[in-house]
């Protein structure tokens, strides 16, 4: 079966595509992140999500880089904190686009990496997931089974670039 994930950032696709794996799933990367800011920080990134890609063997979809549609979106949400409506407003309008991206493509099923930091709220994301596309969603925490730190292993291994913030402008250290 043929799933299409999203991916918030190649290091962190790396354990999740490989449980996707271990289940028998043909993975489909998907990298849409318009709130990656700056555009150097995002094709960063996505050279990242190309290599881990390539490591796995799995295509990479690129996503346009529409970081207007994301400054609309959290428009007036500026001064939320890091965790606030702003991160569940972005999670949304990325996976509506995988949800988008999927039916377009006639993949019948579709997760996400960001389940996977330790900064992020799996529940919440999964919630969103299954309020947008219930029939497709797929619910997963990758942080469980140390998938975290299997990021960070792979990256350390692999000489991969590692950010130091979610991407968007208002989380810069």
């Amino acid at each position: 079966m043929k799933i299409l994930l999203h991916i918030c950032c190649g290091i962190c696709s790396s354990a999740a595509i490989q449980t996707l794996q271990e289940e028998g799933m043909e993975v489909v990367g998907y990298f849409y992140n318009p709130n990656i800011y700056p555009r150097e920080e995002y094709e960063r990134r996505l050279a990242v999500a190309r290599q881990v890609a390539a490591t796995f063997g799995i295509a990479l979809v690129e996503g346009e880089y529409d970081s207007d549609s994301w400054d609309t979106a959290v428009t007036g949400l500026e001064g939320e904190p890091e965790g606030g409506r702003r991160c569940s407003v972005c999670f949304a309008l990325r996976l509506r686009a995988t949800s988008r991206k999927a039916q377009e493509m006639g993949i019948m099923q579709i997760a996400t990496t960001l389940s996977i930091s330790p900064h992020k709220d799996a529940e919440l994301i999964n919630a969103l997931g299954k309020e947008i596309d219930p029939a497709a969603y797929k619910e997963y925490n990758f942080k469980k089974k140390d998938g975290f730190k299997k990021t960070i292993d792979f990256a350390k291994a692999h000489q991969l670039y590692r950010q130091h913030y979610c991407g968007c402008r208002f989380g810069l250290p």
